[in-house]
This record gives structure tokens, sequence and C-alpha cells, in this order.
């Protein structure tokens, strides 16, 4: 099985098989609705929920503003059981259509849309967990599917894949980051204790290193010593270099990626297309059938 199965993707969690059984039910029409936009049926649905999911967050920014969320407060709590009710049913229906429930409850986007509709409930026990509703712009992912942009899935997916395998490399050279904050924090502590009341502690130290050495600097604290000012600047310079790091293993990932996989020489006979992966079985440009690999 291809490693790039594990990304996950509306068709590949789902599948033709997770279809009903049955053909010209109701069952069988409402998943080719809800799962399928190559219907105009389904378009209409995916663009339609596209449109709800993206009406309810803007909703969601604008009940944090408080003064508009106190002028428009009964206008807002009718729109949330609105959007409660429409997007529990529509999870509903797709437990229904599908021929496993079960299966597309634990898929990738199953369990998105579950998790778009819990704080909904979630509020009446906690009042705050109402703004974690904004997990269903998570559902917006579609909009690849909808709109037949499946070239950035391949793209999105080579990316995932280089970032797995590059994953143990970053991986150590985190580890190495946060050894090296720590010693650096605490350095600065013993350097700056008795004179900068901001370095009081080594774990506020150590909070200084990491927001100096990653370059984002709030200024909140800074060393008054002349030899905290030099290690300071060296920890400056030092953040530069370090994110660097991370940006080569990942790119080097990237390009071994694309090697390793685009190294197929068949040829598609219908598009002529020459960039395949060893383990296509199909061509990705037009989706004819290749012939099998030369063992």
């Amino acid at each position: 099985m291809s490693l790039f199965r594990l990304i996950p993707d509306k068709h590949d969690v789902l599948q033709d098989q997770n279809a009903p059984e049955e053909k010209n039910t109701f069952r069988h029409w409402l998943y080719v609705t809800i799962f399928q936009s190559s219907t105009p049926a389904g378009k209409t649905f995916d663009i339609g929920l596209f449109i709800l999911i993206l009406a309810n967050i803007i909703l969601l920014i604008l009940e944090s503003v408080e003064s508009i969320a106190i002028a428009y407060d009964k206008i807002f709590n009718i729109l949330d059981y609105f959007f409660m009710l429409v997007f529990s049913v529509e999870y509903l229906l797709r437990l229904y259509c599908v021929r496993e429930a079960k299966r597309y409850a634990k898929s990738f986007y199953g369990v998105v849309d579950l998790l778009a509709i819990l704080p909904s409930y979630l509020e009446f026990v906690l009042p705050n967990w109402h703004m974690l509703m904004i997990i269903r712009s998570f559902r917006l992912l579609r909009v690849f599917r909808i709109f037949r942009m499946v070239r950035f899935l391949d793209e999105s997916r080579y990316m995932m894949f280089a970032l797995i395998r590059s994953f143990n490399k970053i991986m150590v050279f985190l580890f190495f980051i946060v050894l090296l904050t720590v010693f650096l924090g605490s350095v600065m502590y013993v350097l700056e204790y008795d004179h900068n009341p901001g370095f009081h502690s080594i774990p506020q130290s150590i909070y200084w290193a990491i927001v100096t050495i990653t370059t984002v600097g709030y200024g909140d604290v800074a060393p008054v010593t002349a030899i905290g000012k030099i290690i300071a600047s060296f920890i400056m310079i030092l953040g530069y270099a370090i994110i660097a790091v991370p940006t080569g293993i990942m790119s080097a990932s990237l390009v071994s990626q694309y090697r390793d996989m685009d190294n197929d020489d068949r040829v598609c006979s219908k598009c002529q297309n020459r960039n395949h992966a060893a383990d296509a079985r199909f061509c990705k440009k037009c989706g004819a059938e290749l012939s099998k690999p030369e063992s």
C-alpha cells in the first residue's frame, strides 16, 4: 500500500465500497448527493454546505466582538440553534446513507464532522466551548473536491509524505533546540539574576531564550548586563541559522520524494504523460489505466 493512502481524502476514506448496496433507492440517491459532487444535486449540496459553513464561521467571529454580540444577541442565538440543527441533521444523514456508519464515523472527515457539532451541545454545560465551533472551518477542506482541484490534493500528499519521511530528523533537531534553550536560559539566569528582575527564575529565563532564539522577540524581558547582551546577540544570530535547518531538511525530503515517486517511464496510451509514480495504476493526468510496471 502506498503511504500516500495515509493522507486523508474524501474518496480515499469512503470509496465506492461504502456506498449502499441497493441501487436506485432513496438511500443510494442520498449517498450520491452527499458524498459525490459529480452530479448536479451533489454539487449543489456541497456548494450549499460550503456557504453554510462560511456563514457559521463569520457568525462566530462576529459573536466574539462584544459590542456586536450585545446588539444582536437574540439573532445570534437563533442562528446558533439553526446551524446546530442543520449540521446535526446533515451528520445523521451521512451516517444513514453509507453502508458502514462506524467506518465513516472513524474516518478523517467523519471525525471532523462529529467535532464540528459537539461544541454546539457541550456549550449547554460549558459555555466557553461555544467558540470551539470554529473547528467547522476544517470542513472547508472539501472545497478541493467540490471545485475539482485535485492537483492541490496531490501536492499536499507530496508535502505530507515528505514531512513523515523527515519527522525523525526534525524531532532530533527540536530535542537539541530544547536542550539548547534550557542551557542558554540557565546561563542568562546566572548572569542577570542580581541585576535584572526580569530573569527572576530559570523557567522565566528559558522562556526568554525561546522567544529570542525563535526571533519572536516580545521585548517584555531584556538583558541589562554587558555579558548578557553579548550572549543575547549570539542567541539572536543563532536563531536565523536554526530556522534554516528544518527548512533544509524538509526541502531535501521534498526533492527526494519527487525523485522517488515520479520516476516511472511508463507512457500513458491516452495522453502520453510520462510523469507517474512507481506504484501508479492509473494516469494522474487523465485517469487512463497504465500498463503494469516491468519487474
